[in-house]
């Protein structure tokens, strides 16, 4: 059975913890990793939790506690991971047009890296040759994911190496004697046609042969979520079906075993995730019904950064006649959540959730127009824990100077 919280529960929580409010829920974590495991269970698949989806440590110390790894963007998510535990083998760092530093520091660390641009790659090569294992990102020329914001393979993008500059690649392998354990593809986030998946895994095989003492192959992660209520997120039992057909395939053809390796971060916690929000203003502007709420880009970005769809509920007044508002927030920009959004009745004073608040939600809060971020809550087996606090006014000046 699908794990998900209650209206009774988000309001319960709400009158306890305060709005603008984000509700977590374990459970519902374990499920999409369990769904994951089941998935790939005949093929020889890692999963790595893209932790730049939500970082908060107790969430990172509970998806540890389900066998997975973890992937990093940065030096500070790697420091990040190993506080919370994960061991180096488990850790995965993908850079992306970083200072070579850090890569030297995730070295000292031990952690798996994957490279995305030729002059890290020679720099790396020149300071570590053969005795440190490294895979190569690669930029496919692939154009997939919901929004050209959120599309990582394509021919513009800044994300890996073109793949028409094998022959580089293959001169500075040779040069440097590198080790390159893997290659690593990242097309794009919502993709739910698994054909693309399936393109990545075509162009690896033709690649493999070069690289003789790779063993895993990354194809990155991006699988669809549903969030509307008739949609249908990527059919990861299909995935599974054919990277086990593809992995066995290629062990057969080059009489080597391969490990794939997936970074899903969405898809692991998105739907975890509730946003809390209570409204302060209802205002009639001609045809159109604003309600406006305590909240707003500043919490919650994805509508307007890449115009993402989150399910809204009245969840105070449920059983309400359905009436259509614009739902806005108290930023002194435009920061529209929803435009003409059938809701039940709305009053001053009700609690409207956002669904689908669990990635990228958070993690890209800010104190623009010195707004306080939220509170966070998780709940585990039933209990609700505060798992960092709602900003206070002094965390405004915490790092400030005053030289005046």
């Amino acid at each position: 059975m699908s794990q998900f919280l209650s209206t009774e529960q988000l309001r319960s929580i709400a009158d306890e913890y305060g709005t603008p409010l984000y509700v977590y829920h374990a459970e519902k974590i374990t499920e999409q990793y369990t769904r994951l495991q089941k998935a790939f269970e005949k093929s020889s698949t890692r999963f790595f939790y893209a932790s730049k989806a939500l970082t908060n440590i107790n969430i990172l110390r509970h998806i540890l506690s389900l066998g997975c790894n973890i992937d990093c963007s940065s030096i500070n998510e790697v420091h990040l991971a190993v506080k919370a535990g994960f061991a180096p083998k488990n850790i995965l760092y993908t850079s992306n047009g970083i200072a070579f530093s850090e890569i030297e520091e995730a070295v000292s660390l031990g952690v798996n890296i994957n490279i995305d641009s030729l002059s890290n790659l020679e720099k790396f090569g020149k300071k570590y040759g053969h005795s440190y294992p490294v895979g190569i990102r690669l930029r496919p020329n692939i154009m997939a994911g919901g929004n050209l914001k959120i599309s990582t393979g394509h021919e513009k993008s800044k994300f890996g190496i073109p793949i028409e500059q094998l022959d580089a690649i293959l001169a500075l392998v040779k040069e440097e004697n590198l080790f390159i354990a893997g290659l690593h593809v990242h097309t794009g986030s919502e993709i739910k046609d698994v054909s693309v998946f399936m393109q990545v895994a075509d162009i690896f095989s033709e690649l493999v042969p070069h690289f003789p003492e790779a063993r895993f192959l990354d194809l990155g992660g991006g699988f669809k979520v549903p969030y509307k209520e008739d949609e249908t997120g990527t059919d990861v039992p299909l995935l599974g079906e054919k990277v086990g057909e593809f992995v066995n395939g290629l062990k057969q053809k080059l009489s080597r075993d391969f490990e794939v390796w997936f970074e899903p971060g969405k898809f692991i916690v998105s739907e975890c995730g509730y946003f809390i929000t209570q409204v302060n203003v209802l205002k009639q502007s001609g045809t159109i019904q604003f309600a406006g709420v305590n909240s707003g880009f500043n919490h919650l970005i994805r509508p307007m950064f890449y115009e993402s769809y989150h399910r809204i509920k009245n969840i105070s007044n449920p059983d309400a006649p359905l009436l259509h508002y614009s739902i806005v927030g108290n930023i002194c920009e435009t920061d529209t959540f929803a435009w003409n959004r059938e809701l039940n009745e709305i009053r001053e004073g009700d609690y409207l959730v956002f669904y689908n608040a669990g990635a990228y939600g958070y993690e890209m809060a800010s104190n623009y127009n010195a707004r306080f971020k939220p509170a966070q809550v998780l709940v585990i087996n039933g209990k609700v824990q505060l798992i960092s606090r709602r900003d206070v006014f002094e965390d405004l000046l915490r790092n400030q100077i005053e030289v005046l």
